[in-house]
């Protein structure tokens, strides 16, 4: 099924989304608004177990973290939130902040982000379109102005705040801090997508996997049982009488039948691994 659009303001949004989403927004009487995340999701609203997101950034994105699953349960949440971004468009000079410069405990982490110092501990990472980067779960992050990226995640409202600009928002130290791992990033973690092969594989943990693909239909075989989460990057795809092209996702239950327009290209999620 093709997942419904839902857009969400932010105070570091954009006023001026790029296409398609500049025309739905308007359709929408969301014109002039600051809409940071566009959220794809099932018109019942059943929660499933990934969630694909489009974000635009104006300003600063706040200092955070996620937990684990593990630590996820034990704050009696569903889960944790691991995720991974791949980057659309980048302004100059457009960055984003993964993992510490230096590796920082508890005390000092919780220091730095009281006092601000916790921005230029940060590793800003200048970023360009077409990279991958698989955030997981503990990973201190922010996403920094002027980028536009696609999101996968596990579908899990949870996110502690460690420092916000000044903003008048609500911060979360002692979960946040008591679930971060601050330290330098792996960037083995990161990878440059497209190249001659038909498949790539950017991520594979326990809570998704994720591949940009050239076939689709091809990748769609690779996942026999599991649900797929589609995100069109050219082309379209259609499953049930349904279609969705680049700014649309296509949700395919594992038994759905899948073809694709010659020339497409995708991200592709799948649900976690069979059992």
């Amino acid at each position: 099924m093709k997942l419904k659009t839902h857009f969400v303001e932010k105070p570091w949004g954009r006023a001026q989304l790029p296409a398609p989403f500049d025309a739905i927004a308007a359709q929408a009487g969301l014109g002039g608004k600051t809409i940071g995340e566009v959220w794809f999701e099932p018109e019942d609203g059943t929660q499933l177990p990934l969630l694909v997101k489009y974000i635009f950034t104006s300003e600063k994105l706040s200092v955070q973290v996620h937990p684990t699953d593990a630590q996820g349960h034990a704050r009696g949440l569903p889960g944790g939130k691991t995720e991974c971004w791949y980057i659309l468009d980048a302004e100059p000079g457009a960055n984003l902040g993964l993992g510490t410069v230096k590796p920082l405990d508890g005390e000092a982490l919780r220091a730095a982000a009281l006092d601000g110092s916790i921005e230029q501990l940060m590793d800003w990472k200048a970023v360009k379109p077409g990279e991958f980067y698989f955030v997981p779960a503990g990973t201190v992050h922010a996403i920094g102005v002027g980028v536009s990226l696609i999101e996968i995640q596990q579908n899990v409202d949870v996110t502690y705040r460690l420092y916000d600009y000044g903003r008048p928002r609500e911060l979360h130290l002692d979960d946040g801090v008591a679930v971060s791992v601050a330290k330098p990033y792996p960037m083995g973690m990161a990878r440059r997508v497209g190249g001659a092969c038909e498949e790539q594989l950017l991520s594979d943990c326990v809570g998704f996997t994720v591949v940009y693909s050239k076939d689709v239909v091809q990748t769609h075989q690779h996942f026999i049982g599991r649900a797929l989460w589609i995100v069109p990057l050219s082309g379209a795809v259609h499953c049930c009488g349904e279609t969705a092209a680049p700014g649309g996702c296509l949700y395919v239950e594992p038994d759905g039948e899948l073809t694709a327009d010659p020339g497409t290209t995708a991200l592709v999620g799948a649900a976690p691994r069979l059992t």
